[in-house]
Formats: C-alpha cells, sequence, structure tokens
C-alpha cells in the first residue's frame, strides 16, 4: 500500500502550473462517447477517476490513446449499454455515464456507484429527469435500468437541488434528443459550462451554462472536437491552502482566477495577499494567520464543499476560532478525527465544526479517509515539525496528480513509497 512520508516545517515558495479539472474531465470523457469521430481532450489529468473512466469506455467499445496530458477517444463503434459493477465501484461519478450510454444505445445497465465516503449521493434528481426525457427507469437489488427504445424527448426540468451530477447527466442525454429541453435550478459552476463547452463543439446546442437555466436543442448526431479542460480549481485552492499552513508564497500559473473567487475571499480574511492576473494567482501567508468567523459550504458561486476540508487544515493554525458548516455532504467531516491527531482542537456538532487554532501542530501517523480530507492531512504534516505517514493515499491520487512532486516542487519534503 502507498504511502507519504512528510517532513514538515518548511515554507512552500515557487511557482507550479495547474492541472486540468477532475471534475471537468469525467463528464466530458463520458459525453464524449455520443461523438461519431475522434475526441481529443487536451489538459485531461493523470489520475485514478480519469484512468477507471477510461476502463468504462474501453468496456462499451471505445478506443482510447493518451500522450501525455491528451487523451483520444473514438466511440463511434462503441455500443456496450452495461457497465459492470467493478467497474462502476471505483468512483462516485461512475453514474455520469448514465445519460451518454442511454442516448447512445436507448438502454443502460449499471450497479449504483462506488468511490469514497463523504456522505449519500442520492441519485433520484438524474432518475426524475432521464424519466421525463421519456426513459422508463427500474431501480432493483442494487441495479439501475433505463430503457428509452424510441429515442429521448425534449422536456422541462426543474431541478429541487441543483446537482452538478443530474445537470451534467440531464445535459448529456438532451443533446441528442428529439426537441428542447429546458433544466431549471440547474448548477451554476465552472465544469458545467465547460461540459457545454465541448458538447457545442461536437455540434450540440446547449445555451445558458453556468445561469441557473440551461436549455439544449437536441441535434440527430454529434461529431467528433477538439476541447482543452479548464484547469482544476480545487486542486489550486489546495495549493494555496499550502502555502498559507506553512507561511509560504506560491504563484499559480494556468488559472482562471475568477473560478476561485469565494476561495480567495476566505484567504484574504486570514489575512493572507492575494494577487490576481489574467491567468494566475499568487497568495503570500502573513507571519500569523486570523481565523474566520465562518465559512459556509454552498452550491457555485458559493464556496466549494470540495476545498472545505483543506481550509479547515490551514485554520487549525489560525488564531482564534472559526466555524466551518457543511451543507452540502453530511459526512464530509470524517478527516476531522485523523486531524485531531496533529494536535488541532476541533469540536464537531452534526455538520458544524468548531476550530480552535493552535500555536503548532505535531507530526502524526494518519490515515485517509477521502480525497479531500487526504488533502487536509496532508497539509496538517507540511505544517508539523518532524516525520509524519500518510497511509491509503489511494484517495488522494484520484483527484490530485503528482501530489508529492508538485508539493516537492514548491519546497516541501515529501516522500512517495
Amino acid at each position: 500500500m502507498s504511502r507519504y512520508l512528510i517532513r514538515g516545517g518548511n515554507k512552500l515558495c515557487g511557482t507550479c502550473t495547474v492541472q486540468g479539472s477532475k471534475n471537468s474531465s469525467l463528464p466530458i470523457l463520458a459525453a464524449s462517447l455520443l461523438s461519431d469521430g475522434e475526441t481529443v481532450l487536451h489538459n485531461c489529468p493523470m489520475l485514478s477517476d480519469v484512468d477507471a473512466t477510461v476502463k468504462i469506455l474501453t468496456f462499451l467499445g471505445c478506443e482510447v490513446q493518451r500522450k501525455g496530458d491528451t487523451l483520444s477517444v473514438r466511440a463511434a463503434a462503441a455500443s456496450g449499454s452495461e457497465i459492470p459493477d467493478g467497474l462502476m465501484r471505483e468512483m462516485r461519478s461512475s453514474v455520469i455515464f448514465m445519460g451518454a450510454v442511454l442516448a447512445k444505445t436507448g438502454r443502460v445497465r449499471l450497479s449504483t456507484p462506488g468511490g469514497c465516503e463523504i456522505g449519500l449521493r442520492p441519485i433520484d434528481l438524474h432518475l426524475d429527469g432521464m424519466r421525463k426525457l421519456g426513459a422508463a427507469v427500474t431501480d432493483e437489488g442494487g441495479f439501475l435500468e433505463c430503457t428509452a427504445p424510441k429515442g429521448l424527448h425534449g422536456a422541462q426540468i426543474t431541478l429541487s437541488f441543483p446537482s452538478v451530477g443530474a445537470t451534467e447527466n440531464l445535459m448529456i442525454a438532451a443533446s441528442t434528443a428529439d426537441g428542447v429541453t429546458r433544466i431549471s435550478n440547474a448548477a451554476r459552476e465552472p465544469e458545467i459550462s465547460d461540459l457545454a463547452d465541448f458538447l457545442n463543439a461536437m455540434g450540440a446546442h446547449v445555451t445558458g451554462a453556468g445561469e441557473g437555466c440551461v436549455t439544449i436543442e437536441g441535434v440527430k448526431k454529434l461529431h467528433g472536437a477538439v476541447h482543452t479542460v479548464i484547469p482544476d480549481r480545487i486542486a489550486a485552492g489546495t495549493y494555496l491552502a499550502a502555502a498559507a499552513i506553512t507561511g509560504g508564497s506560491v504563484e499559480l500559473n494556468g488559472l482562471i482566477p475568477a473560478h476561485l473567487g469565494p476561495i480567495i475571499d476566505v484567504f484574504e480574511q486570514m489575512g493572507c495577499v492575494v494577487t490576481a492576473k489574467s491567468d494566475s494567482v499568487r497568495l503570500s501567508s502573513p507571519r500569523e494567520l486570523r481565523a474566520v468567523r465562518t465559512v459556509r459550504t454552498m452550491p457555485y458561486p458559493g464556496f466549494p464543499t470540495d476545498i472545505q476540508a483543506p481550509v479547515t487544515a490551514v485554520l487549525t493554525r489560525a488564531r482564534g476560532t472559526s466555524v466551518v458548516i457543511e451543507t452540502i455532504f453530511e459526512s464530509r467531516f470524517k478527516y476531522i478525527g485523523e486531524l485531531v491527531r496533529f494536535g488541532a482542537q476541533i469540536r464537531t456538532d452534526g455538520r458544524m465544526a468548531v476550530i480552535q487554532g493552535v500555536e503548532k501542530l505535531f507530526p502524526a501517523h494518519a490515515e485517509t479517509p477521502d480525497l479531500r480530507g487526504g488533502a487536509a492531512l496532508a497539509l496538517a504534516a507540511l505544517s508539523a515539525e518532524g516525520e509524519s505517514e500518510l497511509t491509503n493515499i489511494r484517495h488522494i491520487e484520484r483527484g490530485y496528480q503528482d501530489l508529492a512532486g508538485t508539493l516537492r516542487a514548491l519546497g516541501a519534503d515529501v516522500a512517495y513509497e
């Protein structure tokens, strides 16, 4: 089993280029299944979740090749409509294939998705939307089956919650449906706009992405396209957090700073100096971080749930008391018990965490419980003077491309074994 050995105490300084977005790459790869030509994706990160997505595409009959950060997908011959349980369990977001496979073959059968445990991710919004698009849906024994032998049709769909996954799934399915689909209360995350740009590059007619009401005018077929995945705002926020917790200064290149607005705001409340340019962000940490009264996760453009854990780690070193409220996932505080091993003073009550900043953290052995919680533990280890060990780091590898190498490039002492 792989692990990180982190000898903390170094200030992280320097520059790095941020990877492509994990949360954009996965739905875009699923959508490539609908192309009748070759799809070329640039800036596609090397992650285990991307590898799992490629396995599913290959199983369904696609030809996939990678060269560096570029993936090419040929899906014209793909005809599979069932995804094995083993592949589905490799990642939670595998449910994104529901809309793509259904639209391509008229049928899809898959098991409920797997992945790391941060709480329930109900897919009722996905299923209700598919029914409105004309699919018959059954859910029995842990398996889902959707059928639409006569094809899908346009519909008016109002989501009860702006679910990113449901919005993406319905956008993909509706792109070749007969008629016009309007998704109200749609998710507004940058990754939604990136998916829309990709679909449009393939010949789809998608408008309104990022504005809360997405309109998809169905077309007969989609063709090949070339697309560059947007930079990963969560990875960027994590590296900013690494600089903040170690008292360092880093500049991140290849970014869209507007995507980091609520993240930057929290770091500025801590006393960090953040400078944004057209495609880069620099953060300089103060001598002493300040507590933040309340950090509340919200759908975009609010503070993202995916950066909650790394920011909580930083707040353990901030002077005063901070409160973090998690509104998206009910089990996103599982990492806190491991964070306390480093000497953090945190109390939790349901979806609220109260953090009393401490003067210093101590090295510890910790086990990574999930992707973003694992990043938080790595940040604590960077701050603690002495050697810490992080195990079960396969979770981290789901979302961070060579985390150890990037941290080393910024001056950290990190060994990957």
